[in-house]
């Protein structure tokens, strides 16, 4: 990316206002917490991320390895690749999805904050740039620390599949791994299409402990009210630390068949920073 100083001298030129290319400005009374700039070429930073390995869910076709996640001048960049890898967890005759298969061809990166950096309310904002061609399934999201998902509660702050950005919230239901969703999908054709899918933009999560709200360029996508987001028990899973999670995925049962798409695909973040409340 360029630098700061370029950004800020190309916006004026452009009379772009300066929040628009940084994200917005925090809410009065909060500060900076954390944030993951990606200014250090090579791997992700292990102080903030970690790696999935292998197949982990909804029947997606990519095997995750950390190869396919580096930092490179100032972007941190997630790469689907179409590659040949053997499965180690692979056993003969399963029927489970995940070990079934010998080999994969397809690779991507998932990293995620699990056990490094956790959060309880707060603005959260990340800049970024998805590919949004068909097959394509990248994410950022949020797990609750505490109980198996779904009654961990999840928020997707930003997914795109199948020609929708969406924003969800998922609880728990009296079914196990069965979720209860609060979604809201926006065709891309409402957003820009092509040429929108080809900028950098700002998604944020504005977390209080009464409200969510899930915004792409001030834009507001989705909100709910978190005593309202309970699991059948009364477990409230949006009052709970969550981590977050990067990741592109391809396929599986919501991303939809790749067809011709050509690999690899990208999914480069600028930045991910959180703000929370001063003297919380």
């Amino acid at each position: 990316m360029r630098s700061p100083a370029t950004i800020l001298f190309a916006a004026s030129l452009l009379s772009i206002p300066v929040a628009s290319v940084f994200g917005a400005s925090p809410p009065p009374g909060y500060e900076l917490v954390w944030a993951d700039e990606f200014n250090v070429d090579g791997p992700p930073d292990p102080k903030n991320w970690t790696f999935e390995r292998g197949f982990e869910r909804n029947h997606e076709l990519q095997f995750y390895q950390p190869d396919n996640a580096w930092v490179k001048d100032g972007v941190l960049v997630i790469e689907a690749r179409r590659e040949e890898v053997p499965n180690p967890r692979h056993e003969p005759g399963s029927n489970d999805w995940k070990r079934k298969p010998a080999k994969s061809t397809f690779t991507s990166a998932s990293i995620l904050t699990r056990g490094l950096r956790e959060w309880t309310y707060g603005r959260f904002e990340m800049r970024g740039r998805i590919d949004v061609r068909q097959g394509l399934w990248p994410a950022w999201w949020t797990l609750g620390v505490e109980r198996e998902w779904p009654h961990n509660g999840e928020i997707d702050i930003m997914e795109f599949y199948r020609g929708k950005l969406l924003a969800n919230f998922a609880t728990g239901t009296n079914q196990r791994w069965k979720a209860k969703w609060d979604a809201v999908a926006t065709p891309l054709e409402k957003l820009g299409g092509e040429k929108w899918a080809k900028e950098f933009h700002v998604w944020r999560m504005d977390w209080t402990r009464d409200t969510i709200r899930i915004y792409v360029d001030d834009r507001l996508l989705n909100e709910i009210k978190v005593a309202e987001a309970r699991n059948p028990d009364g477990f409230l899973p949006f009052r709970q630390p969550h981590y977050m999670i990067l990741n592109l995925a391809l396929g599986g049962d919501n991303g939809g068949p790749l067809g011709d798409t050509e690999l690899p695909a990208r999914f480069e973040v600028d930045w991910v920073r959180v703000y929370q409340e001063r003297n919380r």
